[in-house]
């Protein structure tokens, strides 16, 4: 699940809200799929136990984006962050946890 982190623009979470996401998956390895799904799921304990933060990168119909965040719920569909906004699993390339 690498990326060129050169392309991604780091947004505020504040702005995910005025983002539109395409219905295609960005992934097409299904270990790839496995791992986010499993990554999703720490990073969602980690932030209701912790409130630690993760940098979500993921890519609405404007091209690669990253938002440093707190998760705070995931459904099969949709990853919730705090004041109800939403990131599309599907659109989601990686997730990275630091323990720093």
């Amino acid at each position: 699940m690498g990326n060129n982190t050169n392309a991604i623009k780091r947004i505020e979470k504040e702005l995910i809200d005025n983002l539109r996401f395409p219905a295609q998956e960005v992934l097409s390895r299904a270990e790839d799929l496995n791992e986010r799904k499993l990554v999703l799921h720490r990073a969602t304990s980690l932030g209701n136990l912790q409130k630690h933060k993760v940098l979500i990168r993921f890519e609405d119909e404007d091209g690669l984006k990253e938002v440093y965040t707190t998760i705070w719920a995931i459904t099969d569909n949709k990853v919730l962050l705090k004041a109800g906004r939403l990131i599309p699993v599907h659109r989601i390339h990686s997730v990275e946890i630091s323990y720093s």
